[in-house]
């Protein structure tokens, strides 16, 4: 199965692939930045389908407290020490935290070389492999630092998430369920039945996922308009993120908590239903996402909005659902009615 991306601004496409890594043909140098816990389980299965002239291993430490500017030194560093030149391609070999770093490394690397991302947790396969945003942290926030900048190719394979401890899977789902409340209704209500754990499941929903991401890119690469709804719950999530160093939670798992507070100002601005709210939370509980937080000072927690990239002119912008299946983007929500809402987390 492939899906197409066509990009109006830069008028380019490229392909993400469903199952299809059978063999990979690349000219040039390669070099494939992944951390030790995935080269342990799949770098064989990977090395015996690429097919290239040379290739170099790169393996950085597991976990968002390292996507930073110092392990983006050190893949730069490795790059120039093996002499890869603007003809030569990156893989990014991993999750979601290596997808951003690398496509990061790829857009400043000797002003920008090809990169494929082939995501191996299902949080990277329906999202943060698809769509060229990347990026790295900083003690400010979360991907604050970062470029808009396109794989040439993605390859999606379902039998890498077998290997997935269970919360990395289910962090994953959260992404699959943000698609829904934003964008398809029957898709949400179908996840109720879903098991996340067969493949011939959980397929279906990866690629729909990876559809509509695609048409929303493919209309907003640059995040100007539509593309902000992509947000939906990382307004919330990333403040958490950052207050707990990135240690308390997976992404997927901060972006379930995000969402649940984003609901609760819907519910209060009169966007969704109580019972809406009550179904969004039960199937991110179903698969045993987190939803609450406590949050310790809601006025700190509020100006921590500010760090967000999609804050301008001190308006914080919120990303909601407007009925289930439906979103709308507020930047006008005073400043005493969000408060309220964190107050409900303390």
């Amino acid at each position: 199965m492939q899906i197409k991306l066509n990009l109006k601004q830069k008028q380019s496409e490229y392909n993400v692939y469903l199952n299809e890594l059978n063999e990979l043909k690349i000219s040039g140098k390669v070099a494939i930045i992944t951390n030790p816990k995935v080269a342990g389980l799949w770098l064989t299965y990977l090395l015996e389908r690429l097919k290239c002239d040379e290739y170099f291993i790169i393996s950085v430490p597991d976990g968002e407290e390292y996507k930073n500017m110092q392990t983006v030194g050190e893949i730069l560093e490795q790059l120039f020490t093996s002499k890869l030149d603007r003809s030569s391609t990156l893989i990014a070999f991993g999750g979601g935290v290596i997808s951003d770093m690398v496509g990061f490394v790829a857009s400043i690397y000797e002003r920008g070389i090809k990169f494929i991302n082939i995501p191996t947790t299902l949080l990277s396969q329906v999202d943060a492999s698809v769509g060229g945003k990347t990026g790295v942290n900083n003690k400010f926030g979360k991907n604050l630092i970062g470029s808009f900048y396109q794989p040439t190719a993605v390859y999606c394979e379902s039998k890498f998430l077998k290997t997935l401890p269970k919360r990395e899977l289910t962090a994953g789902v959260a992404e699959i369920v943000k698609m829904a409340v934003m964008f398809d209704r029957q898709m949400f209500y179908s996840m109720r039945d879903l098991d996340i754990n067969d493949d011939s499941q959980i397929l279906p929903f990866i690629k729909r996922a990876i559809e509509l991401k695609a048409q929303v890119v493919s209309q907003d690469e640059l995040e100007r308009g539509i593309r902000a709804v992509l947000n939906y719950g990382h307004t919330f999530a990333h403040v958490i993120e950052n207050q707990t160093n990135y240690k308390s939670f997976l992404h997927g798992e901060a972006v379930a908590i995000g969402m649940n507070m984003a609901n609760s100002l819907a519910l209060k601005l009169g966007l969704i239903s109580t019972k809406e709210c009550d179904e969004i939370r039960a199937i991110l509980e179903k698969f045993d996402l987190p939803t609450t937080y406590t949050i310790k000072d809601e006025n700190e927690f509020y100006e921590a909005f500010f760090m967000d990239k999609k804050s301008e002119n001190r308006q914080i912008k919120f990303i909601l659902p407007n009925g289930i299946g439906e979103n709308l983007i507020k930047n006008d929500v005073p400043k005493d009615v969000v408060l309220e809402i964190l107050r409900e987390f303390k």
